[in-house]
């Protein structure tokens, strides 16, 4: 007896396990849409060398963002308000205090060489200082030799084997290399014992090492290797932050707190029960619509979802992810992911059972053979998740965290849990006598249609790219006439905050903005005061405002009325475009080395369609381009690619095993084979999206509608666009047809196995 099905049951039992003692026994960290957080306002100034202008301010804005995503608070919101002031929201934090000590140092990291030993008579020249070093001692000083830009790296260690004391490495850049040779070079040509052959290394204003160059180091020559380490009497977290605050770069110039406190969450608790319910009955619809097609096996697969449900948030938990609105995104495209490897499955245990009607055979050789698609669609959306974790920053890379997360819970819900329930479901004589309740032993309606029918598809392939391409310049007139309706985060806009006298919630202040006619408005409370985040507005707007906070909270002042740079800065959006496009790339490369060049071209393409349709529909909409936004847009991106995974990995088997049949004859087979699995699971995300839609808070709404869209043009492009495209590229191939899949051959042994 083989003993696969043991190990799948024990590994599946042991997930489970430990998913429910993580889920019961750690709290999960919610961002600040979900839970509220510490908000602090800094002031640049200006330093001896540079003026605190707006420029310079966002150059600042852009270091406490890599600050923040280094200490842990991922998907931090900043914005620059007026010319000179940043406002840091960090998620979760309750200690304004503790997180101003870290967020708001100035980190100016500098390397000078020691002029001589000071004491209270010493006068320093012109670009020199006198310091205390780090033995309280006076030190003369000479100018920065090198400044905290030429650092590359910095990381914590521990040195195991000199009593376990902590340091910090600091790694050099090209020109930080050079200017570190050069400085130890001409300290190096003193004699030993002289101060002028230490290197002092300045952490804002303050020595923190000031060591002597080794008698080896030669004249003018220097320490090869650009790097360096910090010792002293650090402990691990002050290690550790000393790392963060070198590696996230000194701000450009000095800041100032000018205001910290806690405020409430962006959504309401309303908006967020009416997410949850949302979300609970769209996964119910899910479940039943999966019951009603499979039956018993779709029974199995709903409660492997729950499991998947369990198994990702416990993953979440344990890695301390920050669990956000645009984060969640990524797990409603990997609840479709899951949903689609079992429909997968049972599509293929129906074919099996159709050839030859024995249950557990064909249920085996479902899961064997949907094995391939369900691998390569995981493997490449798990390729975009990790290249948007690794290469972007803010929302866009915890979307990719819950989407990685997400993609490896449902490959292990649906080809193990699912694997186990199933075969124990086959297993009972109830079942083995009566396959019809099992759903597996009918090929149901649409394939009954479908097989009666046979309709040619591919015949109109020339019709559908010219409509494709006509409702392709249809959204893009779109985006030309009406333009982009580009969020706050985007462009910026108006803070507005109001002292009031009778006390209102942040939920019923909100409701207030948004009938008033601003239902994208940010609203925030903190205490008995109000804040209000909008886009750009006239005077006549604010005064719309203020007129309607004032008929549900009385009388109101106002307190403040700034202009707010963009949250999503210049630099998080190009790094974003950076990752998206090497994502697309890698998926590119991915599919033209597991299919074929035609395929992946194609399918790029038709990723191309997709994205330009859902774009222009938000624009004639005149719906918000914002953070949420680029959520759902990578969502429908990673679900398109599944859907035509699956197309091209059905054309890559049956062409395999027809060689000599017409490509286009093939293509569209496969189309025809493929159309109950896209049905059942664009059904089933469907139901949580339609949910979302409807009982949903105003951002859910919005990106359910763009998930909406995206999901019907993506599975309606796999047959409209990816498949005419590949069938156009073939003929400009010369490559042969692939080779059909070798059958396993299951090996003999002989005789017992046992040696002596």
């Amino acid at each position: 007896m083989s003993r696969a099905p043991v190990v799948r049951a024990i590994a599946a039992f042991a997930v489970i396990a430990t998913s429910i003692f993580i889920a019961f026994t750690m709290s999960p960290r919610l961002g600040l849409d979900l839970l509220g957080g510490t908000q602090i306002v800094l002031e640049t100034k200006d330093s001896p060398t540079v003026k605190a202008d707006a420029e310079s301010t966002d150059r600042a804005l852009e270091v406490l963002r890599r600050r923040a995503d280094a200490l842990g608070v991922a998907d931090a919101p900043l914005a620059r308000s007026g010319e000179r002031r940043i406002i840091v929201e960090l998620p979760g934090v309750q200690d304004p205090a503790k997180a101003a000590e870290i967020i708001g140092k100035t980190a100016q990291l500098t390397f000078h060489p020691v002029v001589a030993v000071a004491d209270k008579t010493t006068k320093a020249g012109k670009d020199e200082q006198v310091i205390t070093d780090e033995d309280g001692s006076g030190l003369l000083i000479g100018p920065a030799a090198l400044t905290g830009d030429g650092v590359g790296d910095a990381k914590a260690g521990i040195d195991t084997q000199m009593g376990g004391g902590w340091f910090v490495t600091v790694d050099f850049r090209d020109k930080g290399r050079e200017a570190w040779a050069k400085l130890t070079g001409e300290a190096a040509c003193n004699p030993p014992g002289d101060p002028k052959r230490r290197v002092a290394i300045v952490l804002d204003s303050k020595i923190i090492l000031s060591p002597q160059v080794n008698e080896d180091v030669g004249c003018n020559v220097g320490l090869p290797g650009g790097s360096t380490q910090i010792t002293g009497s650090f402990s691990a977290e002050e290690a550790q932050d000393l790392a963060v605050l070198i590696k996230g770069g000194a701000l450009p110039v000095p800041v100032e707190i000018v205001e910290q406190r806690i405020v409430g969450p962006t959504l309401g608790a309303a908006a967020i029960r009416a997410s949850a319910d949302a979300a609970i009955i769209g996964v119910v619809l899910t479940g039943l619509f999966i019951v009603g097609i499979y039956r018993l096996m779709g029974l199995m697969a709903t409660i492997a979802l729950a499991c998947y449900a369990l198994i990702s948030y416990a993953a979440l938990v344990a890695l301390d992810a920050t669990l956000t609105l645009p984060g969640l995104a990524g797990f409603v495209l990997s609840i479709g992911m899951a949903v689609d490897a079992n429909v997968l499955v049972f599509e293929r245990a129906r074919e099996e059972y159709a050839i030859q009607p024995k249950l557990k055979p064909s249920l085996e050789k479902g899961f064997r053979g949907a094995w391939s698609a369900v691998a390569d669609s995981n493997i490449t959306t798990l390729l975009a998740g990790g290249l948007l974790f690794f290469l972007a920053s803010g929302p866009v890379r915890g979307f990719g965290v819950t989407l990685s997360i997400g993609v490896v819970a449902s490959l292990m819900t649906a080809m193990v849990i699912t694997r186990v329930l199933a075969h124990w479901a086959a297993d009972r004589k109830f079942v083995g006598k009566r396959h019809g309740i099992t759903g597996v032993s009918d090929i149901g309606r649409i394939r009954k249609w479908l097989n009666e029918r046979n309709p040619n598809l591919m015949r109109w392939r020339k019709i559908y790219l010219v409509f494709s391409g006509a409702v392709v310049a249809t959204a893009l007139a779109g985006v030309a006439i009406q333009g982009m309706n580009y969020g706050v985060e985007f462009t910026g806009g108006r803070l507005v905050e109001y002292s009031t006298s009778t006390p209102i919630s942040a939920d019923a202040a909100r409701e207030l903005v948004s009938d008033a006619g601003f239902p994208n408005a940010v609203v925030q409370s903190s205490g008995s005061d109000i804040s209000v985040r909008t886009g750009q507005i006239s005077p006549a707007e604010a005064a719309k405002i203020e007129a309607a906070l004032e008929s549900g909270a009385g009388k109101i002042a106002k307190e403040r009325d700034e202009i707010i740079g963009p949250s999503l800065g210049d630099e998080l959006r190009r790094n974003a475009l950076i990752a998206l496009g090497v994502a697309l790339a890698a998926q590119l490369a991915y599919l033209a080395f597991r299919f074929r060049w035609t395929f992946a071209l194609s399918a790029v393409a038709a990723l191309a369609v997709d994205s330009a349709i859902v774009i222009g529909t938000f624009a004639w909409l005149n719906k918000p381009i914002d953070g949420v936004f680029l959520a759902s847009m990578l969502t429908v991106i990673g679900y398109s690619v599944n859907d035509k995974v699956v197309v091209f990995d059905r054309v890559r088997e049956m062409w395999g095993a027809q060689r000599k049949a017409p490509f286009v004859e093939v293509m569209n087979s496969s189309i025809l084979q493929t159309v109950p699995r896209t049905v059942n699971t664009g059904l089933g995300a469907l139901f949580i999206l339609a949910a979302l839609a409807v009982l949903g808070g105003s951002s859910l709404t919005d990106f359910a509608v763009a998930l909406l869209i995206g999901i019907v043009v993506g599975t309606l492009s796999s047959t409209l666009v990816a498949a005419p495209l590949a069938i156009t590229f073939e003929k400009r191939n010369s490559a042969p047809p692939p080779q059909a899949p070798r059958k396993r051959v299951a090996r003999v042994r002989e005789g017992s196995g046992a040696v002596v």
